[in-house]
């Protein structure tokens, strides 16, 4: 027999099976807040890029670029032996706008180089609440720019740079296209968004199912934005380059692929995201994954939606890059 929630109970999509037992042991806390970001920014969530790079046969080269305010911190990694020019994917990553380096999530994106050919340029932005809005998504689109216009050095053809990114940075990719279209600066054949961290005001029915569970609490994302954007959250007040859910205008932005969990704050404002995209004629794919935690793909490769989901994701990008 189903048991009815009690009336006022906010009820909630359940995780994955496999996913709820992964998550349930995850050493990673529920809700994050304030004075938890420096510890965190020493945890080791990611391999070190040695070992990532062990297993790939990938040239990597650290250089600086210039950002807006000083040099910021790049990695390029180039497949081995390449001597003609393709695609370009410049990446992003996440880390809810507080976390993370240019080597964080990293690992499918430097295997999509090795299956396409393709140049990988990743960026450190910098991060909150240290360096406010407009700091990261003003270094992402400096980061861009670069790479556009050095795409002849690089090895990379200029009209074929995808632009990725997975939770704040895809949030800051989408931001990078909004600035690229506005300014009339270099445009990215496309664009990946991984669960992408888009909305300040953090007010969907997603948000709220999601408090004080999952692997990305609402709690630990409006800690996110508070860094970003102090007491300007959720105000109007708010720039539509780092919240890029409040723009207006969504016409003449790159085809994009949009991924995110059915458990997990992003999901409504990811879902409303690609309809406005379609409705403002531009291509968009969506996945929705039953049951999915924040970046669950990137916790538990091995399990069956996260095979399922990089298998979708992988699809596209092979579709898109036309390898």
């Amino acid at each position: 027999m189903t048991v009815s929630p009690r009336p006022g109970t906010l009820v909630r999509p359940p995780y994955d099976p496999e996913l709820d037992t992964l998550l349930a042991g995850s050493p990673l806390p529920t809700v994050i807040t304030a004075d938890m970001i420096e510890p965190l920014r020493t945890a080791p969530f990611t391999a070190p890029i040695e070992e990532v790079l062990a297993t790939r046969d990938l040239d990597h080269r650290i250089i600086t670029i210039p950002g807006p305010e000083g040099e910021l911190a790049a990695s390029v990694f180039t497949p081995r032996g390449k001597t003609a020019t393709g695609a370009g994917i410049y990446h992003l990553h996440g880390g809810g706008f507080v976390i993370g380096d240019r080597y964080t999530g990293i690992e499918n994106i430097l295997d999509y180089a090795l299956e396409h050919g393709a140049v990988v340029v990743s960026v450190d932005y910098r991060l909150a609440p240290e360096r406010p809005d407009p700091a990261p998504v003003e270094d992402a689109y400096a980061g861009f720019v670069w790479t556009a216009r050095h795409a002849g050095e690089l090895g990379i053809d200029p009209d074929r740079i995808l632009l990725a990114g997975t939770s704040a940075g895809a949030g800051l990719a989408a931001g990078v296209v909004l600035l690229a279209r506005d300014r009339k600066g270099p445009q990215a054949m496309a664009q990946l968004l991984m669960s992408p961290m888009l909305d300040d005001r953090d007010d969907t029915v997603s948000a709220r199912q999601y408090s004080g569970t999952g692997s990305w609490s609402r709690e630990s994302n409006r800690t996110g934005w508070s860094a970003l954007l102090g007491a300007r959250r959720g105000t109007e007040a708010v720039s539509v380059y780092a919240a890029p859910a409040r723009a207006a205008d969504l016409s003449g932005l790159p085809p994009a692929f949009i991924d995110v969990g059915s458990a997990e704050v992003f999901r409504d404002e990811d879902v409303a995201y690609a309809s406005r995209l379609w409705s403002s004629g531009v291509q968009a794919e969506l996945h929705v994954w039953a049951g999915g935690f924040h970046i669950f793909d990137g916790a538990a490769p091995a399990a069956a939606l996260s095979k399922a989901a990089l298998a979708a994701r992988s699809a596209w990008v092979r579709r898109t890059l036309g390898a």
